[in-house]
């Protein structure tokens, strides 16, 4: 007579780990998603700053040619191209210094869903330990 009751409790409490199991990797897929979503935003945005850090070194370069060129001229000028020549190339390096800043990820791609994982192995080895 226990029999059948055992083997229902058992199939019941298979299909409830089964459950557990599907919707632990659900959440995990789900938060891999969300971390691919912003690491390609992160890409994104370090691209954007790259484009317009060559933008601006391209139009100091040019402003710097123009220096060059006008050099041996005189009169006022000259001092007005090399200050917005200098302050071309300063404004476009510390773009570049802005970019890499973004690209570096302290954490790595999916920190979070690793932190998650090592905290589900802490979990169930914790819980074989009090049994």
């Amino acid at each position: 007579m226990t029999g059948p009751n055992q083997a229902g409790g058992l199939f019941a409490s298979l299909r409830r780990l089964l459950g557990t199991v599907l919707e632990i990797a659900e959440v995990r897929l789900a938060l891999l998603g969300t971390e691919v979503e912003l690491e390609k935003r992160r890409l994104f945005d370090a691209l954007f700053w790259v484009a317009m850090a060559v933008l601006v070194l391209a139009t100091g370069l040019v402003l710097l040619c123009a220096f060059v060129i006008l050099l041996f001229s005189e009169g006022y000028r000259l001092p007005a191209l090399g200050v917005m020549a200098l302050l071309f190339l300063g404004g476009g390096l510390l773009l570049l210094r802005q970019a890499q800043q973004r690209l570096r990820s302290p954490e790595g791609m999916f920190g979070s869903s690793l932190a998650e994982l090592k905290r589900d192995q802490a979990g169930l080895t914790s819980e074989t330990r009090h049994e």
